[in-house]
């Protein structure tokens, strides 16, 4: 099991909680990432929005690429997955950015490719937005186009969205035989694109027998199409207390709904461009990417079982959050990373 975190580039990740001591910065990210490598952490997924969806659109909020690219320099082992959304980049542009940043890391680049959902933030950014089914067309071109300048010497393309004509790329990126593409979606199209065209697949936060029906479908879709085995990874917000009762007390601090609502326009809109397996609930709206639903949330002993029930149904990476970020990163490092290195070292 890897373990990894979402940068906390919006200034935090609840929706309820107006100030969770996190500010979006670079100073901060910075010293997250560079401390997160330390601890045992393996990757950390940097989102892509121009707009803040968490504290409101109004709010601070870094872009992605350029973070990135900074974080390459000043980090030496921690997996930078990006996310990119491919109606906001051309894709061999984006293929000659990503293998720069690639270079400069190391190898370390790896992306979440990300359908819009935001029609708000692609008006006020002058990108066109299009419906479910057609941005999945749009994506799995764009994805041809990638693959093809990254591995290819004069590559062409010509489609129905994008025309590339003799592209030369080079440096070709380090990573081989391609960075790690990485992608989630719960639509009948977005698991058909992932299992042709990507390496691992994403899941938002279910608990360990809803995620190992979900794989068993990828796998299934995937020997289909005579690839090598995906991976998958799980989204999870993390609290972990001494006590069932302060993880309990600490639960029912962050869901409540009467503290700060500025996101709720934003997340309904989010509900309304996606097409989800399952109804969300309050839970759902003030954490993210449905991570309460992972069940990550207990005594030391409970988060650990739960993780092994994870990896047990298939899961090989969790993609965590917490509030406030450090402090509870470095909690988490204390209490399950190390505690799960020295099970294994002792076994």
């Amino acid at each position: 099991m890897r373990y990894g975190y979402w940068l906390p580039v919006f200034g935090g990740w609840l929706r309820n909680v107006e100030n969770e001591n996190m500010k979006a910065t670079w100073a901060y990210v910075k010293r997250l990432a560079k401390r997160s490598e330390q601890i045992g952490f393996d990757i950390t997924l940097i989102a892509e929005l121009n707009l803040n969806d968490i504290k409101g659109a109004a709010a601070d909020s870094l872009d992605a690429w350029s973070t990135a690219a900074a974080l390459a320099a000043v980090t030496e082992r921690i997996e930078l997955m990006v996310a990119v959304r491919p109606t906001f980049h051309l894709p061999a542009l984006l293929a000659k950015q990503a293998a720069n940043i690639d270079h400069i890391s190391n190898g370390r680049l790896t992306l979440n490719v990300v359908s819009s959902w935001w029609s708000d933030e692609a008006r006020k950014y002058g990108v066109a937005f299009e419906q479910h089914d057609d941005r999945y067309a749009r994506t799995s071109e764009w994805l041809d186009v990638l693959d093809g300048v990254w591995r290819q010497e004069h590559f062409s393309f010509s489609g129905k969205y994008y025309r590339v004509e003799d592209n030369v790329l080079a440096p070709k990126p380090v990573a081989k035989p391609r960075p790690t593409l990485y992608a989630g979606g719960e639509s009948p199209a977005a698991k058909d694109l992932i299992a042709r065209k990507c390496d691992a697949y994403l899941m938002h936060g279910d608990p360990p027998e809803r995620v190992r029906e979900k794989i068993a479908d990828l796998r299934e879709r995937r020997a289909r199409v005579n690839l090598p085995p995906l991976k998958f990874g799980i989204a999870g917000y993390a609290i972990v207390r001494e006590t069932e009762r302060e993880a309990q007390d600490e639960l029912r601090r962050i869901t409540d709904v009467r503290q700060s609502a500025a996101g709720y326009a934003n997340y309904q809109q989010w509900l309304a461009g996606t097409e989800l397996e399952q109804r969300v609930s309050l839970e759902d709206y003030s954490v993210s990417n449905r991570g309460l639903r992972s069940g990550l949330v207990g005594s030391p002993e409970h988060v650990a079982e739960r993780l092994a029930e994870f990896q047990a149904a298939g899961v090989d990476l969790v993609l965590l959050q917490f509030s406030p970020q450090l402090e509870e990163m470095e909690r988490f490092a204390e209490t399950i990373i190390r505690r799960n290195s020295s099970v294994t070292t002792s076994a």
